[in-house]
């Protein structure tokens, strides 16, 4: 198993997906996002009194949630660790992996994750982090392999079906 160098704390492990992701993302937020809010912005103070003027207010807060997010993806992009489709492995879990697990001695349908840093986990795209409690059982696991992980409600095991790029 390859294990991840941890010596850089501000490194963010993304796939090559999820950095294509956050450039599209950043890229909408700087060139339609702020000049919508802009325009948003003009209007309100077009109304005169800004004191009172709630289209103002709503228009500065959503300027300063844009600006925030802005800052955290280019904090992300610059201080990240691209995995490319050729790094990810097939013949063992690792950061790419499109893994297809079972959960052993149960009737439940398998299902399909993508191993992926933190930064891009999401659980309605059935992408998980590499150090979640599963991603980390998973990590460096073979196809027919059981990973161990420990829940509130006991031990759950998973076998890995299927490992795709």
């Amino acid at each position: 198993m390859e294990l991840i160098n941890t010596e850089n704390k501000d490194e963010v492990i993304l796939t090559e997906e999820g950095h294509n992701k956050l450039n599209e993302e950043l890229n909408k937020l700087k060139n339609v996002k702020r000049n919508e809010i802009a325009e948003r912005l003009k209007q309100a103070i077009s109304y005169g009194d800004i004191t009172e003027n709630s289209e103002y207010d709503d228009a500065k807060n959503e300027q300063a949630r844009i600006e925030y997010r802005i800052d955290t993806i280019e904090t992300i992009l610059a201080n990240a660790k691209v995995i490319s489709r050729r790094q990810v492995k097939t013949k063992e879990v690792g950061i790419g992996s499109m893994v297809e697990i079972k959960q052993v001695s149960s009737g439940k349908k398998s299902q399909r994750y993508r191993i992926v840093g933190s930064a891009e986990a999401n659980a309605e795209e059935h992408s998980i982090s590499f150090q979640s409690p599963v991603g980390q059982a998973l990590m460096g696991l073979k196809v027919g392999d059981v990973a161990r992980v420990s829940a509130p409600a006991g031990e759950k095991k998973y076998r890995v079906l299927t490992i795709k790029k």
